[in-house]
């Protein structure tokens, strides 16, 4: 079996194809690798011959697949290198230059030199190839940046998406592309310097059936993330620019020839503003998270004794920016000793809205007995958006602790925690000079120097 590629003139008017053909030989074709695309040109059909020759009984075969390309204008192009497998063999090309020059003039005399009559006898006997006539049919694209709020307070979250919509129609006109190039420029143009950003994550493009105005569209999810504004100052996203494939229509389709040519369009969104408004005043309102927000509690135990650890849950739950809400301190108390907390954080992007939950774990050990009134000590300001006000999340649970008073902590960790184990609590805690460990390297010295001695001195008697 033999695997050859041929390229067609490097240099031929814009009127005519160039063309890239393999030649299969001593085999049946069973299957082959796609023709390569050539910036500039389109792809306009294929062709194949097969000549079958017979020479003293031996029968050969040849097969002739040929891709034929057509020029967009005149100019000069470049072939790249590139390969083709055809029944698992590999053919390479090294490429070429094309020189595209302008049409020739028309020519009705006889051809020079008498000229190659068989080729006009093959254009008389199949039809010679004419070029197509395009037209780009108008399409209801568009591109759109969608906000769910036009105006929101300092610490609001306003959720920002990036969408193209397409009727169904319009899905054999259309298509993305370099799409992973371009979105790189589109999020830099999207960035705001004064808000905290929460993206999504990413996702696969896929088309997302909405109505519109009683139109269906199809819509596509390019871009979402939710903005937090750190200050006053108004978020302003500019319209930025997608470009798509575009195709144009044959204005007279032939059966057999891809009957669409490829172009592009460029499509661009609305500006958009939204005015972020201050908070009402307030002595700690640089301070106060925003959002809508539910306490969840959680605790070891309701009784204890005096000196006996426990853990208690200040989980903070709900919308908003979690990152901005910082550990609630709690006041001080005589005979209370407070550790901690531990901060875990749960964040969900779901639907369009970013939310979750912020939990601030701390371990109390009392001294005394007496009902513990955690709702004094433990509470979180915030500002709710949605009525417009101040509130304050309070520890609701008041355990109580029974015993005599204990003067002296005896903390023990609870049994499911990994970190403070038994030994860290019972290990004495009388301070130590720093030279101590010194010290007792020199004693072990004398030691083993006097038993060394003994040891020679019992040797020696022996003797």
């Amino acid at each position: 079996m033999q695997v050859e590629l041929e390229l067609s003139a490097a240099s031929f008017p814009v009127t005519e194809y160039f063309t890239i053909s393999f030649r299969l030989r001593g085999a049946a074709l069973e299957r082959y690798s796609a023709f390569p695309d050539i910036e500039g040109f389109k792809k306009s059909g294929k062709s194949s011959t097969t000549t079958t020759r017979i020479v003293e009984g031996q029968t050969t075969t040849e097969l002739i697949i040929t891709q034929r390309y057509a020029a967009y204008a005149e100019g000069e192009y470049v072939v790249k290198p590139f390969t083709m497998t055809i029944n698992g063999v590999t053919a390479r090309s090294a490429g070429a230059t094309l020189q595209v020059g302008p049409a020739p003039a028309a020519n009705t005399g006889p051809a020079p030199n008498g000229g190659l009559q068989g080729i006009g006898l093959l254009d008389k006997l199949f039809g010679k190839p004419k070029p197509q006539e395009y037209v780009e049919p108008k399409d209801n694209a568009f591109m759109a940046l969608v906000p769910d709020k036009t105006s929101v307070y300092v610490g609001e979250g306003v959720h920002i998406g990036l969408y193209f919509y397409l009727t169904p129609a319009d899905q054999g006109l259309l298509a993305f592309y370099d799409f992973g190039g371009q979105l790189p420029a589109i999020l830099q143009q999207l960035r705001q310097r004064t808000a905290w950003e929460e993206p999504f994550n990413e996702q696969e493009i896929v088309p997302e059936p909405v109505t519109i105005g009683g139109k269906e569209f199809l819509r596509y999810r390019l871009y979402e993330a939710e903005y937090y504004p750190l200050n006053t100052e108004p978020l302003a996203f500019p319209a930025v620019a997608l470009r798509m494939v575009k195709y144009r229509l044959a204005k007279n389709p032939a059966e057999g020839l891809d009957n669409r040519l490829e172009g592009y369009k460029t499509y661009l969104s609305t500006a958009r503003t939204i005015t972020v408004k201050p908070l009402p005043p307030h002595p700690l309102r640089d301070q106060v998270p925003v959002g809508s927000y539910q306490l969840r509690e959680a605790i070891s135990q309701t009784t204890f004794q005096t000196g006996q650890a426990f853990t208690y849950s200040f989980g903070v739950e709900g919308e908003g920016n979690l990152a901005a809400i910082n550990a609630p301190e709690v006041a001080p108390r005589a005979g209370l000793e407070v550790y901690g907390p531990d901060v875990r954080q749960e964040l969900t992007r779901q639907a369009g809205r970013v939310g979750g939950r912020k939990v601030f774990t701390y371990r109390f050990v009392a001294r005394r007995p007496g009902q513990l009134p955690l709702d004094s000590l433990l509470a979180l300001l915030y500002f709710d958006p949605a009525t417009g006000r101040y509130d304050t999340l309070r520890a609701e649970v008041r355990p109580t602790v029974r015993g005599p008073v204990s003067a002296a902590t005896t903390f023990r960790a609870p049994s499911d925690d990994q970190f403070y184990q038994n030994v860290l609590f019972d290990a004495n805690n009388t301070l130590q000079p720093l030279d101590s460990y010194r010290d007792v390297r020199r004693y072990a010295n004398y030691i083993l120097a006097a038993l060394l001695a003994v040891s020679v001195w019992g040797w020696w008697r022996k003797r």
